[in-house]
């Protein structure tokens, strides 16, 4: 069948791969859609691991059932996409994202699990929702990456009154600014690189102003309209200069979550973190009641995360979308596949 892999450094192709095996045990789905992620673009950026198909953000029709007697030839579905054990403390206090065999065979981002860049892919069974028959493809698609950013803000420990500043407009940005405001916080800012992705969180709603990272005077404006630093700052780029913003604009005793991933070593100003007390967590994937959360928030159309999407691309046209995605002067800030296109 067909799909995009990757096969060397910044190169994505159409080859073709063996169908998922039925009678696993797995569920095996036909693909609807599937997004591009933050994380795709790291393997996509190193090249590697050679022969990755990605896609673990993805909407599917069921077309076997493994071992889920629940499920039915033709109902829509999800999944977490992650590997857990299921028997270690951190899988059994419900917080899966902890366990060390989490990312080992996790969907579409290993070799051992192939991804939704392509016809059709395999699930966990234990791991695989079906959706509300009210929400469109593109919606389920969302669903994975609105659960990233809701964990980070829940972990945040936001409060209704507070002002914060996320670093990034991408798409885990902007979905986090989007649960900020909804979560009560008074005024939310972006900070971005991209100038047309951050004016983009304004007019999409995400936030109430945005703020060019490249600019020489940045942290002046930054804090005109907090002076004394942001209760809550997200840092969804992963690199040293996000992560130093994020240290020096938290007031004291602010919080400061990492959201975004770096495979490499960063530096920040840890006398500041000190002196001034902040609280620094990192955020990684979500818990699978959170998952199912974010699945009814979103059917319920408490959060529009439609609005989001700005392509539908077929998998000949992954390469590309990978292009324009990383070109640094296109607002675009997710770009959705549908292998059958």
């Amino acid at each position: 069948m067909k799909c995009a892999m990757v096969t060397q450094k910044r190169t994505i192709e159409t080859r073709d791969i063996n169908e998922p095996a039925f009678g696993t045990g797995k569920v095996v789905v036909e693909v609807k859609k599937a997004g591009i992620c933050g994380s795709d673009i790291h393997y996509w950026d190193a090249g590697e691991p050679n022969g990755l198909v990605m896609g673990h953000e993805l909407c599917g029709t069921v077309i076997d059932t493994g071992s889920r007697a629940d499920l039915k030839i033709g109902d829509r579905v999800t999944a977490l996409p992650i590997s857990p054990c299921g028997k270690c403390p951190a899988c059994k206090s419900g917080n899966p994202q902890y366990c060390p065999e989490t990312w080992n065979d996790a969907v579409g981002l290993s070799l051992t699990s192939p991804g939704a860049y392509a016809l059709k892919t395999s699930l966990r069974p234990d791991l695989t929702i079906k959706v509300p028959d009210e929400m469109t493809d593109d919606e389920v698609a969302m669903v994975e990456p609105t659960s990233v950013s809701f964990h980070a803000v829940r972990l945040s420990g936001i409060k209704p009154g507070d002002n914060v500043l996320v670093i990034g407009a991408g798409i885990i940005g902007d979905i986090c600014a989007m649960i900020a405001k909804k979560a009560g916080a008074s005024f939310v800012a972006v900070s971005e690189v991209n100038e047309k992705r951050g004016e983009k969180a304004v007019t999409l709603g995400c936030a109430d102003k945005f703020y060019n990272a490249k600019s020489e005077t940045f942290m002046q404006e930054a804090l005109e309209n907090c002076p004394f630093g942001y209760d809550i700052v997200f840092d969804c780029c992963g690199n040293t200069p996000a992560v130093s913003s994020a240290v020096m604009l938290a007031k004291p005793n602010g919080t400061i979550v990492l959201v975004g991933v770096s495979l490499d070593s960063i530096s920040f100003p840890s006398a500041v973190t000190v002196t001034r007390e902040q609280k620094l967590y990192g955020a990684i994937g979500y818990t699978f009641d959170e998952f199912a959360e974010c699945i009814n928030l979103i059917n319920k159309k408490k959060f529009n995360v439609s609005k989001f999407v700005d392509d539908i691309v077929p998998i000949e046209g992954v390469q590309k979308a990978f292009e324009r995605l990383t070109s640094g002067e296109d607002d675009a800030i997710k770009i959705l596949i549908d292998p059958t296109k």
